[in-house]
This record gives structure tokens, C-alpha cells and sequence, in this order.
């Protein structure tokens, strides 16, 4: 059975560093060779493939900035001229750097790293330039796996077999494991022994630019113990305050925290497989049987849910991602896998299994107060056929910002008088917010409370632009005798106005003209809403004449 992701509170927060050292050449590698090139030893079956460096332009001059293991092998390092590495390597494979495609792939890999912990955060240092890397707060987490050790192990090994060299350490701070993943041996710091672990590490350690690195180097300051024990008022004069904040993160006596690239969930529930799923009726029937399990907690805190996310995690690291999102609060388990089946069978290309999914996971992502109604005693209405449930099911194929209604403006404009809005988003069924606007009649209201109200009667058909039309009038304010209207003339049997429409001179600027409506019926029967376009005299002299809509 699927059981929900229960907090557990350790003495201590523990985070766990990944470095990528050679992330853009890996990237070349697995479009290259594929995910699996590192296990499947690709490089070590074809000596003769040339090393793969990544260039840019640094100081008006190309210089390499990320390798491979094999270039650094035969003597390029980082940061060397092309033309100096070249001369070692002549045949070196050369790309050009792509930090949005470098940063893409990470964004992908965190998203991926989800089935640890949500808590997943870039590793953003603005000094380390091109510095790829995430933290993760497994705080609570590694029990679930076996342990802190089974968890890096399964991590690492899951990682490798994508294809991407990584470097792991695991601490109780961000700055201590930072550093320990990239100038350290030690893959698990015990709790409360960061501080003495990262003194004997260079002061690259810290996070900190080159320049200030090279700087303590020259007055004989080279690891994080030299700087730990020295008075700091001199220190943070000569060197900054961030010297002694990136020390103070390092060794704990500075909280710092993460920042994950996706919103926690309110609730979230997951199960695993031992052999990974692949037809659909399987994943059916997990989504049934997580959908169950998450309605007990929900009904514990008196929440209904309004945005859920179901999570696929694909064995060789892809993650597919379907939303669903309902109109009002649901509670309903049969409801909701109903959902994701509507939201799987809108896809665009099928649900991609690939060699299965070991980990589905279904996450809460917003909920609100669940108001329980009243039914009938004697009515029997299946589940999924009221209102809300159609909208749902509209939304969950269509998506629920495109499930909208009419709605009324505020506006005395014929054709502006209504609006669309999505149905999610509006009031209660049956609320003035929701009024259609397709009603043939408005009422009218006099400022005299005694006084009664007028009706003004509206067409059943109004057109979304007023068209041009030619009249013939006896007065030139008065109302049409003849028209002619789709090259068809009619003539008016009797006319009842006119109805005077402002302009509204804040929208449409000060040389928008007055309207004013007239109720015509010619002598087949026929009845017509038009207007004529401006007054004559003071608006125009020449006002023009617009059909506007049809009575039934």
C-alpha cells in the first residue's frame, strides 16, 4: 500500500553537496555516445577518440574551460589558451561553451533528484564562475533508503549510470559539504565534526573568487585552518566582510540556507517498485491507490485539494511531470485518478514508459478549506456528473485556464458589456459575478426609490462588431425611414427610440462619438437593433449608421 511521506525530526540538518567537475563535457559525451557511455566504457573501447574541451573567451582570448578526464590526462588543464593546449594535443575536440544548455541539464538533473527529497537548490555561487553543482536537505530522508551511506551510494550509482561524474559529501552545513565534495576525501561528515574537517581544505573551500584566494595565498594564508584562529576585525578590513561570512557558513556559526527549485508540497504520498512499471493499466492502478491514500490526511486537516502533481520517475533519470488542477476543492479519490486518466489521454504523444518507472509519486500542491454540502436523501446521482466534475474533466484534458465562462463587465459599451474568465477562478455558481451575459433583457433602475424600473430590452442576437449600414431618414436625427443593409434594402415599418449610449471618452480618447439606439422593425416582421454614430450638429455632419443586432 502507498504510505505518505511521514516527517522525521533528527538533531540535526544534514545536507548533502553534488559537484559536477566535468558537467558541459559530459553533456558532449551522452549526445554523443549515450546516457551509459561511462558504464559501458565507451572512451576505453575507442582509444583513439580525441579529448573533449569546452572553450570561451576570456580576457580577448579563447581558453579552455571545462575538460574531460582524458584531456587532463595528457596535460591541458583549465583556464590554458587553445593554442597552448593544442600544442600538446593537436587533434584536442574542441566545443564551444553553452551555459544555457549546461544550465538546462541541471535544472533536469535537480528535477530528477526530487525522488531523495524535495528540498533541491542550484548551487548559485556568484565568485565560483562556472561552478555546477546542487545541495540537497536530506533532513529526515535518509531513513527511507537505509541510511545516509545506502542513500549516497544509490545516488551516486543512479547519477553514474547517466553519464555524469559527480563528487558527493554529505555535512551539516552547505559551506562545509561544498567544499568537501570538491577538495576533500570524506563522502559523509559525522554530525558536529564539519568544523574540524574543512580546516586542513585550501581556502577555495570557502567559495570565495580567485583573485581574493591568490591574495591570501601571497601572505601565507593557503587552507581554511590558517584564517580560522586569526583575529577577524583585520582580516574583514583588508579582505571584505564576505571572507569571514563564507568561513562563518563553513563552520556552522552562520545559518545558510537553500533555496528549492520547486515549492515543497503540502502533502505527498509515493511508492516504489522493484521492477519497474510499464503498461498503462499498472500505472492506473498505482495512481488509484495513491489517489486513496492521500484522501485520509486530507480529510485530517479539513482540506480538499486544488492542484495536484504526479510525478514518473523513468529509470534512466527522465521524469515526466501531469498537473491537474479542479474547480473547487475534491476530496474524491475515484474523482482524481478519473482526472489524471482525462489528463493522460490529452496528451499530445503517449506517456512515454521508456524501461519503466521505479518511483510514481503524487504531490499535493495547493489545497484549500473543503466546505462538505448537503445532498439529497433521495437523489442518486453518479460521481463525475455534476457541474464541477465536467469542468474538471474539461480542464484536466484542456487545460482549466481554457474551461471559461461569460461573464459582465463593467461597462455600458454593447459589445464590451461582457467578458470570459476561467470558471475556476470566479464565485459559486449561481453568484452575480457569474451572470451570463447572454440575456435578451437588463433592468434598469431610477434614483427615485418609488419610481418603478424600466426594462430595456436587449437583442438575442448581438453581433461582435457593428456593421455599416446606409439610411434613409427625414430628419438627420431622427429615425430611419429606409436602410440597406448586406445589399438588401428594407423598409421601416415602425421604430421605437432612440436610447442614448456616452462614449466612454476614458478608453476611446475625447473624439469618441456618442450613440444612439434605435428598435426598428421593418414590414415583413423583421426587427433590428441599429444606432447612429455620432450627434449631428455638435459630434458630426455627417453621422454614419451601424447595424448592431437582431431581435428573435
Amino acid at each position: 500500500m502507498p504510505h505518505p511521506i511521514q516527517p522525521h525530526a533528527p538533531s540535526r540538518q544534514r545536507i548533502l553537496s553534488i559537484a559536477f567537475p566535468h558537467l558541459p563535457t559530459d553533456r558532449v559525451h551522452r549526445a554523443r555516445w549515450g546516457k551509459s557511455w561511462i558504464a559501458g566504457r565507451i572512451l576505453d573501447a575507442h582509444p583513439e577518440t580525441p579529448p573533449v574541451v569546452v572553450t570561451d573567451t576570456v580576457k580577448n582570448a579563447i581558453r579552455i574551460v571545462a575538460l574531460d578526464q582524458r584531456a587532463r590526462a595528457r596535460g591541458i588543464r583549465p583556464n590554458q589558451t587553445l593554442s597552448d593546449a593544442r600544442a600538446l594535443v593537436p587533434d584536442l575536440d574542441c566545443h564551444p561553451a553553452d551555459d544555457e544548455a549546461s544550465r538546462a541539464l541541471l535544472v533536469k538533473i535537480a528535477g530528477w533528484c526530487e525522488r531523495y527529497t524535495p528540498l533541491v537548490a542550484l548551487d548559485t555561487a556568484p565568485e565560483v564562475a562556472r561552478d555546477h553543482g546542487l545541495f540537497m536537505d536530506i533532513t529526515g530522508c535518509a531513513h527511507l533508503l537505509g541510511g545516509e551511506a545506502a542513500l549516497i551510494a544509490d545516488l551516486e550509482a543512479r547519477l553514474r549510470a547517466q553519464g555524469f561524474h559527480v563528487r558527493l559529501c554529505l555535512a551539516d552545513t552547505p559551506g562545509a559539504a561544498w567544499a568537501m565534495a570538491r577538495y576533500g576525501q570524506a563522502r559523509i561528515i559525522a554530525g558536529g565534526a564539519h568544523a574540524e574537517a574543512v580546516l586542513p581544505l585550501t581556502l577555495s573551500g570557502l567559495r570565495l573568487p580567485p583573485e581574493m584566494v591568490a591574495s591570501l595565498g601571497r601572505v601565507g594564508l593557503k587552507t581554511i585552518g590558517c584564517i580560522a584562529g586569526l583575529p577577524r576585525a583585520p582580516l574583514a578590513a583588508r579582505f571584505g566582510a564576505r571572507l569571514m561570512q563564507r568561513l562563518d557558513q563553513a563552520l556552522g556559526r552562520e545559518a545558510e540556507a537553500i533555496s528549492p527549485i520547486m515549492p515543497v508540497a503540502e502533502l505527498s504520498t509515493e511508492r516504489r517498485f522493484a521492477e519497474p512499471v510499464t503498461h498503462q493499466d499498472e500505472i492506473s492502478h498505482v495512481i488509484a491507490a495513491l489517489a486513496a491514500g492521500i484522501i485520509e490526511p486530507l480529510e485530517r486537516r479539513g482540506l480538499g485539494l486544488r492542484n495536484c502533481r504526479l510525478k514518473l520517475f523513468r529509470v534512466d533519470g527522465h521524469v515526466s511531470l501531469l498537473d491537474v488542477q479542479t474547480a473547487r476543492p475534491l476530496r474524491d479519490a475515484r474523482m482524481i485518478s478519473r482526472l489524471f486518466a482525462e489528463r493522460i489521454a490529452g496528451l499530445h504523444d503517449d506517456l512515454d514508459a521508456g524501461f519503466g518507472f521505479d518511483l510514481i509519486r503524487l504531490d499535493v500542491v495547493h489545497a484549500d478549506p473543503f466546505e462538505g454540502g448537503q445532498t439529497e436523501m433521495m437523489a442518486h446521482h453518479a460521481a463525475g456528473q455534476g457541474h464541477d466534475a465536467l469542468v474538471d474533466r474539461l480542464g484536466a484534458r484542456l487545460g482549466l485556464d481554457r474551461v471559461q465562462r461569460f461573464v459582465l463587465a463593467d461597462t455600458h459599451i454593447p459589445e464590451r458589456s461582457f467578458g470570459r474568465q476561467p470558471v475556476a477562478h470566479l464565485g459559486a455558481p449561481g453568484s452575480g459575478a457569474r451572470r451570463s451575459a447572454a440575456g435578451n433583457a437588463a433592468l434598469a433602475f431610477s434614483p427615485d426609490p418609488q419610481a418603478p424600473c424600466e426594462i430595456i430590452t436587449r437583442p438575442l442576437i448581438l453581433f461582435d462588431r457593428p456593421e455599416l449600414m446606409q439610411t434613409i431618414a427625414e430628419v438627420p436625427d431622427g429615425p430611419p425611414l429606409r436602410f440597406r443593409w448586406r445589399n438588401v434594402s428594407y423598409e421601416v415599418a415602425r421604430s421605437e427610440g432612440p436610447e442614448r449610449i456616452a462614449c466612454e471618452w476614458w478608453r476611446d480618447g475625447r473624439g469618441a462619438r456618442t450613440r444612439d439606439y434605435f428598435r426598428v422593425e421593418d414590414r415583413q416582421g423583421y426587427r433590428f437593433w441599429m444606432f447612429r454614430h455620432g450627434l449631428y450638429g455638435r459630434e458630426t455632419s455627417e453621422p454614419a449608421w451601424y447595424m448592431h443586432g437582431l431581435f428573435a
